[in-house]
């Protein structure tokens, strides 16, 4: 009789998987590539896991970003994306459309969102990235998502979007229910996305009257052949920059900290390059941070619009299918030495901020944010260490983010900057 040696599959989505996910990865990519499997939420899935899959799926057009092609029932479909935005009619935003709906919101969007507008932004990131740290550099100790991680990017996208600083507190705490709750029930979550909807509306609606030089203002000025956007689409537009543009942020600061000081020797290397005025290492150690434990796990959800093949398998019309950025970021055949943290590594492809037409708009700031907040880190508290074991650490449950829920630390307090 012939026996079969493959072990069997690691369990997936538990909580010792959400620690540390790698190893049942690496089984997937070598023995079931494209993998059929129930997620927690009972909903079935085809996981991807090789790079090459991976950025042929990121990119095929046959895969639908619109939950309208998912072939369950509308019960079925109120479980994938994000809790409450069906509810609260914020669907019509760029991670859940096709062209050609895409391309003009995405055209009219990218002419509010430039490159040099977030270049200009870089005083204001490292004003808030300073404001933080002294609200914790005289205790010695602190909890680097909570105090630091989370708050950052919070106060940062809602400057950009324009939202007055009287009213960020109130987007700190509905952005924090929606990140407490990312794995758990989703009512509260939905709560917290509806409070966001109304708030926005009504800002959409006073900055008509009265615009600024704000991000929403722009959105509401952005213009493509005399098409405007609808208030919806600018509201789901405002919400999914906040939404995909915190969360992700804050795991790409807490993950990549994390990181540094599991490796004291690549932390050191940053230090020594930072000291030196050298500003080179910092960039392409964000990308290897993001390569090697970044903030999205998976992709957001993809829909085949006709039966089609990938990787070898046969893929129903209406199947969902999730392209797992952590695995095909750690292939073996497209990265040497995947496991290996190197800040130095130069043919970085990463597929951390995705790939093709839903390539992530924010990526710009998102780097901003991670190199100034780490750089930042690492010059002000140079000896700082992990204040508590890492396997007591634990990671947020949910699907599609991977991030810390604490990051223990501490450090020699020093006074704050004058």
């Amino acid at each position: 009789m012939h026996e079969n040696h493959t072990p069997p599959a690691p369990p997936l989505f538990t909580w010792e998987f959400a620690s540390d996910p790698y190893p049942a990865y690496a089984w997937l990519r070598e023995h079931a590539p494209v993998h059929r499997t129930e997620l927690p939420s009972g909903v079935e899935a085809w996981l991807v896991t090789r790079y090459a899959d991976a950025r042929q799926a990121l990119a095929d057009q046959r895969l639908s970003k619109n939950p309208v092609h998912h072939s369950e029932s509308a019960h079925g479909k109120g479980k994938v994306g994000i809790p409450g935005e069906r509810s609260a009619n914020l669907m019509t935003h760029l991670l859940n459309i096709d062209p050609p709906d895409h391309t003009r919101l995405r055209r009219l969007v990218s002419k509010a969102f430039t490159p040099r507008r977030v270049a200009e932004f870089a005083p204001r990131v490292q004003e808030l990235t300073d404001q933080f740290i002294d609200g914790f550099v005289e205790k010695g100790e602190a909890d680097l998502i909570h105090e630091f991680a989370f708050p950052l990017p919070i106060y940062a996208i809602c400057d950009m979007l324009g939202v007055p600083r009287e009213d960020q507190d109130d987007f700190r705490d509905w952005a924090g229910m929606m990140i407490r709750h990312g794995g758990g029930p989703r009512g509260g979550v939905a709560r917290s996305v509806k409070r966001m909807r109304t708030y926005l509306a009504e800002l959409i609606h006073r900055k008509r009257e009265d615009p600024g030089e704000d991000l929403i203002s722009g959105l509401i000025r952005a213009s493509d052949h005399g098409e405007h956007l609808t208030e919806n689409e600018a509201a789901a537009m405002a919400f999914i920059l906040l939404f995909a543009g915190f969360e992700t942020t804050v795991n790409l600061i807490g993950n990549g900290t994390y990181a540094l000081l599991r490796h004291p020797e690549q932390r050191a290397r940053l230090q020594r390059a930072l000291a030196e005025g050298d500003e080179s290492l910092l960039a392409t150690g964000v990308e290897e941070l993001l390569r090697y434990d970044g903030p999205v796990e998976l992709a957001t959800w993809r829909f085949a619009t006709q039966d089609l093949v990938l990787g070898g398998q046969r893929i129903a019309e209406g199947d969902p299918v999730l392209v797992v950025l952590a695995a095909a970021d750690r292939d073996p055949g497209r990265f040497t030495d995947p496991d290996t943290l190197d800040l130095a590594r130069r043919d970085n492809q990463h597929l951390g901020y995705g790939h093709g037409i839903h390539y992530c708009l924010g990526a710009p700031l998102a780097r901003l944010e991670g190199q100034t907040a780490i750089a930042t880190l690492l010059r002000r508290l140079p000896d700082l260490s992990l204040a508590a074991e890492p396997e007591d650490l634990r990671w947020r449950g949910g699907l599609i983010m991977r991030g810390l829920r604490t990051l223990p630390v501490e450090f020699t307090p020093k006074s704050r900057v004058a």
